[in-house]
């Protein structure tokens, strides 16, 4: 692969036809990595819920797992924009903006 992004690997169609992004393996880490610190804090305010811990504290925890999903949105996205919209525009393939405009709805909701 050319170019400056050059970690990430490829989007192709799968058997069934539906996209797939293979990524490297340094992506796919950084990725499970904040998956699994919010899979921790979702576990943690659930045992403050079972706890009956005090709601301000329980909403506070809430909000720093909003905020670690974000996160982990944003990188997504930065990673999807520079390996696959960019790789889809050079090839022609503007269609991919119109997609990537409706993803970003979808998020902004």
């Amino acid at each position: 692969m050319t170019g400056k992004r050059e970690s990430h690997v490829d989007m192709a169609e799968c058997c069934c036809g539906s996209k797939v992004t293979e990524r490297t393996a340094d992506e796919k880490k950084k990725l499970i990595h904040r998956l699994n610190r919010i899979e921790g804090q979702i576990r943690g305010i659930r045992g403050m819920v079972e706890n009956d811990a005090y709601c301000t504290d329980i909403l506070i925890q809430s909000a720093a797992v909003n905020a670690a999903v974000n996160a982990f949105n944003r990188e997504l996205m930065a990673n999807h924009i520079r390996g696959c919209v960019a790789r889809d525009i050079r090839n022609g393939k503007d269609d991919v903006v119109e997609e990537l405009v409706a993803t970003l709805q979808k998020l902004m909701k």
